[in-house]
């Protein structure tokens, strides 16, 4: 029943509500996995499941599948999403499904000296993603869908569009990447003038911008700041049309990874580490929990307050009665 034409109707239903290629994998890839879980042959089968039958899915992935509860919680919005968007039976009555366990996490954070010798080491386009990274705080997701006119260097700020829970925001930008970013966009404006001179140029836009705006999908301003190297064509378009896409997290991740094993740090760092690093050296300068709450885009200001923990050095803040001794 997780054929061609259910999942075809599920992302075209996921494109018409604009929801990022990512999610609509990822919901895909979830719904075909409930489907077959239950072995249901057809629409009808569907129709007639319900939250009984999604409970024991979820209930599955916690008890047997040991998966995180921010993993359980992303098939439940897909299967929720499912029933109200595809089949328009919305579910009815109580989810009351075993729950994956949610333990509070102090996230890794490398120290200003640990950053310092990090960046360094990851030249050219990821480079300066990771030194964004740190220096506004955004997370991965949110530094390689940046486009030009989300930088203003005049404010020294940077506007996250369409964010985590599909929220704007805007954060600080770093002076000191305003000469490196303002020659990284040179060459990235010549990039897009060899595509539009070979009858390209185009980007996705989202929010069906291209219908409103025709040409807007080709001007300058809405192009990626960090392009990916080749063009490719759009999966989101059945036409089969030819774009260049922002470059892939991946790239990225492998370059902290060389890094790292590079300068053979023990600390397991990923591009979110620098985020986190981000909050908790601004905690440490003096800035308040709620401006760092907005600059990360947070909430819950109970999500930004794990970064106290992180400052409250020696458990708590307690020196060790060692240190005491002459």
């Amino acid at each position: 029943m997780a054929g061609p034409r259910l999942m075809d109707e599920v992302r075209s239903t996921m494109r018409r509500l604009h929801y990022s290629i990512h999610t609509e994998r990822s919901y895909c890839d979830w719904i075909t996995r409930y489907v077959r879980f239950h072995g249901m042959q057809s629409r009808e089968a569907l129709l007639k499941a319900g939250a009984p039958e999604v409970e024991v899915f979820l209930t599955h992935l916690a008890e047997d599948g040991k998966v995180a509860a921010s993993t359980q919680n992303q098939a439940m919005n897909a299967l929720i999403f499912f029933y109200k968007r595809v089949l328009e039976r919305p579910l009815e009555g109580h989810i009351d499904a075993a729950r994956s366990s949610k333990e509070p996490r102090v996230p890794v954070v490398l120290t200003r000296e640990e950053v310092a010798r990090i960046l360094p080491m990851i030249e050219g386009q990821a480079g300066l993603v990771v030194q964004l990274l740190y220096g506004s705080g955004l997370r991965i997701t949110e530094a390689v869908r940046l486009r030009v006119l989300d930088v203003d260097f005049g404010y020294k700020q940077i506007t996250v569009r369409s964010g985590k829970g599909n929220k704007d925001r805007v954060t600080t930008f770093p002076e000191r990447l305003t000469d490196p970013l303002k020659l990284h966009l040179a060459k990235v404006r010549e990039i897009h003038e060899r595509d539009l001179a070979d009858g390209l140029g185009e980007v996705y836009l989202p929010f069906a911008l291209d219908r409103r705006f025709p040409n807007a999908a080709t001007e300058w301003r809405w192009q990626y700041v960090f392009p990916a190297a080749s063009r490719a064509v759009d999966p989101r378009n059945d036409s089969g049309k030819v774009r260049r896409h922002h470059v892939d997290q991946s790239v990225i991740n492998k370059a902290i990874k060389r890094a790292i094993n590079l300068l053979g740090m023990d600390k397991r760092v990923s591009a979110h580490t620098f985020r986190h690093s981000f909050a908790t050296h601004l905690l440490e300068r003096g800035t308040d929990i709620r401006t760092i709450q907005a600059l990360l885009g947070h909430k819950d200001v109970q999500t930004t307050m794990i970064y106290t923990h992180v400052l409250k050095q020696g458990a708590q803040g307690v020196p060790s009665p060692l240190d005491d001794l002459l």
